[in-house]
């Protein structure tokens, strides 16, 4: 699917660019380029490769560096209220804004 300068000054539009004429058609072959490239990759077939968290991966196995799922903080409420400019019941108070 290539791109047509209309395209490319849509794109522009909605990114709020403001292109001139080469840079328009600069930018149009570098868009066309780019979707070429990625019609290519989606021609590949990876129904049987399994997805990879890392590509180190695939050369050699490589175990997750995961910490423990601990508690390391304990609930502060008051003292997390004391610096509130306005609390009530325990519960930070804030202002209206939706009417």
């Amino acid at each position: 699917m290539a791109l047509t300068p209309q395209d490319v000054g849509r794109i522009a539009h909605l990114a709020r660019l403001e292109l001139q004429a080469d840079e328009q058609e600069a930018m149009r072959l570098q868009l066309n380029e780019f979707f070429s490239i990625v019609e290519r990759m989606s021609a590949v077939d990876t129904s049987g490769v399994e997805p990879l968290y890392t590509p180190l991966s695939a050369v050699r196995d490589v175990g997750l560096r995961l910490r423990d799922d601990v508690v390391t903080e304990t609930n502060d409420r008051e003292r997390n209220l004391r610096n509130a400019p306005a609390s009530e019941d325990g519960l930070f108070l804030v202002p209206k804004v939706i009417e």
